[in-house]
């Protein structure tokens, strides 16, 4: 049977321990679903799954802003990646919050006809290129921001890693399904979640400061970790390939490169042997979509450790430094 995996072995939930076992227990619990494909994915890499988890449980399950208008934060960044497997599954978890038409509406990428529900899906699809601050109550800023900055995390992650398809032969792109999906999952979608209970899974991970536009949330404190766990992947690239990745994101204008017609290549400085590491953690930031199987293999024969935490942890520092630029876009203009 075909699974949604594209370069990586999941750990099993029967055979899970530790701390990738109590992930994988607070998201049955949590979200209601046993194997969710990101997460499984990420699983190579504990210090990239437990963060990455916190992170979307803080903004996007738990709080006081309305889970409703967080899953349209969600889907209009996943519109705005170009990441139809977070779309597909969003737009299920819309139906599970009730709003049956909301979830196709903004599945298509049209305007809600709700002036909030369309600002916000205005705000969430120009995050990477506009730099505003979300157009909500100053008390519900930081479920928002960290909602969408989740996101552009995970889109990255998810594209680089997985399949299109959420559902076997794409049947997750039936209305109808979707709407069934929606209502499985109705109950567990619509009950309130405590802030803070996917903290405890961080201890003993790197971590940081927590970025000011969290104000306190738990949300700050998993991103300091995330960053932290993601920035290790550094380490598998060398000083002028990281350089190289760092300063292509740093000039990156928000939006999807060109397929052609670069004037250079930003990471023509870069040793031969060193180049599909860079290329694929430089992917990672700016187009994981266009992630193919000859770029993982040109890595994996590069030499070296190639291991499935590896390049975990390889595209986690990409889409970490992607998320970082637009991060202090929203920062700066949220000042």
């Amino acid at each position: 049977m075909p699974t949604p995996y594209r370069y990586v072995t999941p750990v099993p939930v029967e055979a899970a321990t530790g701390l990738i076992a109590g992930v994988y227990g607070q998201i049955a619990r949590d979200f209601g679903v046993a194997r969710m494909p990101l997460f499984a994915a990420l699983s190579p890499a504990p210090e990239v799954l437990a963060p990455t988890w916190a992170v979307l449980r803080e903004s996007l399950l738990a709080g006081q802003a309305p889970r409703v208008t967080k899953e349209v934060v969600a889907v209009g960044v996943s519109l705005a990646n170009r990441c139809p497997f977070c779309v597909d599954a969003h737009t299920v978890l819309l139906h599970a919050t009730g709003e049956h038409r909301l979830a196709e509406t903004v599945a298509r990428g049209e305007a809600p006809a709700d002036p909030e529900h369309a600002r916000l899906l205005v705000w969430a699809t120009g995050t990477a290129t506009a730099g505003q601050a979300p157009p909500c109550p100053p008390v519900h800023a930081p479920e928002y921001i960290g909602t969408a900055l989740a996101f552009h995390f995970i889109n990255r992650m998810v594209s680089s890693l997985l399949t299109d398809d959420l559902l076997p032969a794409g049947l997750q792109r039936s209305r109808l399904i979707r709407g069934l999906g929606g209502r499985a999952l109705a109950r567990t979608v619509r009950r309130s979640l405590p802030q803070g209970e996917a903290l405890p899974l961080l201890r003993g991970l790197p971590s940081g400061p927590a970025p000011a536009w969290a104000a306190g949330a738990p949300a700050g404190t998993a991103f300091a970790a995330l960053h932290a766990g993601a920035e290790e992947g550094a380490a598998l690239l060398d000083g002028t390939a990281r350089e190289a990745v760092i300063e292509a994101v740093a000039a990156w204008d928000g939006g999807h490169p060109p397929l052609s017609g670069r004037t250079s290549d930003p990471l023509a400085d870069v040793a031969p042997t060193r180049r599909p590491a860079a290329r694929l953690a430089l992917l990672a930031a700016l187009a994981p979509y266009r992630v193919t199987d000859a770029d993982v293999a040109a890595w994996r024969e590069a030499g070296g450790s190639r291991s499935d935490a590896d390049l975990v942890r390889l595209l986690a520092f990409g889409a970490i430094t992607a998320v970082r630029r637009i991060e202090s876009a929203l920062a700066v203009r949220a000042a």
